[in-house]
């Protein structure tokens, strides 16, 4: 088992060492640059024009690894039903913005609408492969609550809230990418200690793949993910966390997304109560870079937090 995941690692960094200068190429060609915040950092404007979408050569070759590696488990195409569905929706999202000019891409409730089918579409493929649980452990304890006919929800709360998590981590050069290399290897370790090692294997083919796009999205970046890659990466961490029946462990273990999101949150609530921010600029990322951070200080801080959180997820599944 260990070789094969070692070898579904490898096989998705290779792949995506090799895609990713000529996806950059590709890019450039076409012109499909990203687009920069007016609002945003000022040293971000040199980013402007810089390759986007470069989560499809993470999702790509994360997902022809798991198909080769992992064999034809009704797991693998769960996950990956999940992963390439939510990473549609962000690449419609990408290409609306960038190639029509559509500087918010896909309305708010198109992306909503998405992302409800997607879980319809999870739910039932869970039911059909005989992997329907209801149930949900409680962190930190032996306790666990049935949900019933509740879970359906609380599925499309999972897959709405990881992706959209995941998406507002992706600010700075290497962060969203290193940061899922960290979560995705404490769930590697729980798939083989729940005993779904298929979960494993693709767990390691997207490490793999975002390491091979880490050497490109490191600063200075020479590409970015999109919202394609941060939202497939989101939705593969709602479909694992259900699998390995971790939902609510996904919160510790992916706690730098929460806090991301939660600053954004609290910053919207601050400025509508009192008219005031809390942060000189939200995601949380921004606000340090603000404080005179260098973007490799804010990247490294983040990734140390997130592996403390890791841990600490591990540490709590036993």
């Amino acid at each position: 088992m260990a070789l094969l995941i070692i070898a579904s690692l490898l096989v998705a960094f290779i792949l995506a060492l090799i895609a990713c200068p000529l996806f950059i190429k590709r890019m450039k060609k076409l012109q499909y640059g990203q687009q920069i915040r007016e609002d945003g950092p000022a040293r971000h404007a040199s980013k402007a024009g810089t390759p986007t979408m470069g989560g499809v050569v993470i999702l790509l070759t994360a997902a022809l690894t798991a198909i080769i590696l992992a064999g034809s488990s009704l797991l693998t195409y769960i996950i990956l039903l999940v992963m390439l569905g939510c990473g549609m929706i962000g690449f419609i999202d990408d290409y609306l913005k960038i190639a029509k000019n559509r500087s918010l891409g896909l309305k708010a409730r198109s992306k909503l609408a998405g992302e409800i089918i997607i879980a319809a579409l999870f739910i039932l493929a869970l039911y059909f492969a005989g992997h329907y649980n209801s149930v949900v452990n409680l962190p930190f304890s032996d306790t666990s609550v049935n949900l019933g006919f509740i879970y359906p929800l609380f599925v499309f709360l999972i897959v709405t809230s990881a992706t959209n998590t995941v998406n507002l981590t992706d600010g700075v050069d290497g962060l969203a990418a290193g940061t899922t290399v960290i979560a995705l290897a404490a769930f590697l370790y729980i798939a083989l200690k729940a005993g779904l090692p298929v979960v494993a294997v693709i767990c390691a083919a997207l490490i793999g793949a975002c390491l091979g796009f880490l050497v490109y999205n490191r600063h200075p970046a020479r590409l970015f993910m999109g919202d394609v890659g941060s939202l497939g990466i989101g939705g593969a961490f709602a479909a694992v966390a259900v699998l390995t029946k971790t939902e609510l462990l996904l919160i510790v273990i992916g706690g730098i997304f929460v806090i991301e999101a939660l600053a954004v949150i609290a910053q919207v609530i601050s400025f509508q109560l009192t008219g005031r921010r809390i942060l000189l600029m939200a995601p949380l990322h921004h606000h340090f870079e603000l404080k005179g951070w260098s973007e490799w200080r804010v990247v490294g801080t983040f990734w140390v937090a997130a592996l403390i959180f890791a841990l600490i997820g591990v540490s709590a599944y036993g």
